[in-house]
């Protein structure tokens, strides 16, 4: 991914108000899969005046453009990410919500086999796991 949220929007001839570019760069920082709720909170820090009905219009339409992926874990909660970033699956903790990101060789390749063995070229996937953690965290 080498282009910005904001420089894929304009690319794509959305109109980005001053509203919308903070969003953007809301979401361009965001290291986590935040709500419509989170980043109304985040960005509401920069401009006060950041409704929560602007957020929702905003990552709707970046939604359509194929900007952002929307992502729902079961909690209720869509959540979103820039839909450019590097390949990866997840795994949710079903305690506390928390997403955790990770790309196994082994999976992706076993992914292949299957669609392969069943007459199929591969071109996409999503693989969400969900758990409870074991008490000790693997290092």
């Amino acid at each position: 991914m080498t282009d910005t949220i904001l420089a894929r929007c304009e690319a794509k001839g959305l109109r980005m108000t001053g509203q919308r570019r903070i969003i953007a760069r809301v979401l361009e920082s965001s290291h986590d899969h935040p709500d419509v709720e989170e980043l109304h909170s985040r960005a509401t820090r920069i401009d006060p005046g950041i409704s929560i009905a602007t957020v929702y219009r905003t990552v709707k339409l970046f939604e359509e453009a194929d900007i952002l992926d929307k992502l729902e874990f079961g909690d209720g909660r869509a959540r979103y990410e820039d839909a450019e970033r590097e390949h990866h699956d997840h795994l949710i903790d079903m305690q506390s919500g928390r997403v955790i990101e990770f790309c196994d060789p082994e999976i992706e390749a076993l992914q292949e086999r299957i669609a392969e063995k069943l007459g199929y070229r591969l071109k996409g996937h999503r693989l969400e796991l969900y758990g409870v953690p074991l008490g000790k965290r693997p290092r």
